[in-house]
């Protein structure tokens, strides 16, 4: 299924449940247990400076757009295997849609 306009309220509730514990968005946020997400749309996988990622996350070679995250956060451990993230994913399109909506939004 392709990325749909979600509900930038409900993804910044999503967000704040499942992601904040371990990412930030605002520019010049920390990284914590995952990088800032600052700037995230049309970087490329594995490249926040001093964030010590995965070697399958640094050779990735992704560009994060609306499509790529949306289908990362189905299953990141199966869109890029050997990822350390410990996110299990979100299954529902809508919950997806949503956080990608806040995440565009949020991280620009």
């Amino acid at each position: 299924m392709p990325f749909a306009e979600g509900k930038e309220e409900a993804g910044a509730k999503l967000f704040k449940t499942r992601c904040a514990s371990c990412h930030t968005v605002e520019k010049g946020g920390p990284s914590k247990t995952g990088p800032n997400l600052h700037g995230l749309f049309g970087r490329k996988t594995g490249s926040v400076a001093g964030f010590n990622y995965s070697s399958a996350n640094k050779n990735a070679g992704i560009t994060w757009s609306e499509q790529t995250l949306f289908e990362y956060l189905e299953n990141p451990k199966k869109y890029i295997p050997n990822t350390t993230m410990a996110f299990a994913g979100l299954k529902k399109d809508k919950d997806r849609n949503d956080l990608v909506t806040y995440l565009k939004k949020a991280t620009a």
